[in-house]
């Protein structure tokens, strides 16, 4: 019960925070159908498919790709891939650059350490792309951030799927996939 107050004491703040608003009173913001008409709003829409896929497209097999580099047990490689990848255009170099290590150097030590790295350089991809969303469509209100989002995370669903799909049609080369994921990366550059 103890706990319970937390939640609570929460609440309380949040309610009685004030919330700046999006749009400057008196203006007119953005509808959906008005987003959908701006040619801007759809390469930030792809941008943010982009960057979900970038940051999951490795995030996701990073446990079995350290099990078979580094030949580790499944409970080693589960914590090593995830813990070693949580560790704008310098990132999407970076990225591009982790990406091209994993898939090419033969070294299970250097390609894991790629994976630390691509962890660390996907992490500015998703908010400096709303940022950019923030910068060129002012008036895109909540409906912009939503339909972001939402783009982010079919990204973050699409990028670990190409990479199994490639993987399988190659004989389960997990480099193979990861390699073919650089075109998410890409796009940011």
């Amino acid at each position: 019960c103890i706990w319970a107050i937390v939640p609570i004491a929460n609440i309380v703040l949040f309610v009685c925070s004030p919330i700046a608003p999006l749009i400057e009173e008196g203006e007119k913001g953005m509808t959906i159908l008005d987003l959908c008409k701006n040619k801007i709003f759809w390469g930030l829409m792809l941008l943010m498919v982009c960057a979900g896929a970038s940051e999951q497209a490795v995030s996701q097999w990073a446990s079995t790709f350290a099990e078979q580099g580094l030949k580790v047990s499944k409970t080693i490689g589960d914590l090593a891939g995830p813990m070693a990848f949580s560790i704008l255009i310098f990132s999407g170099i970076l990225c591009v650059v982790s990406y091209l290590c994993i898939a090419l150097i033969p070294n299970a030590i250097v390609s894991l350490a790629s994976c630390a790295i691509c962890g660390l350089s996907v992490g500015i991809m998703w908010p400096g792309s709303f940022s950019k969303a923030a910068a060129l469509l002012k008036n895109g209100g909540t409906a912009l951030f939503a339909l972001l989002a939402l783009a982010g995370d079919l990204g973050c669903s699409g990028g670990p799927t190409l990479v199994g799909m490639v993987s399988s049609a190659c004989s389960d080369n997990l480099k193979t996939g990861i390699l073919a994921a650089i075109i998410f990366p890409n796009m940011h550059l």
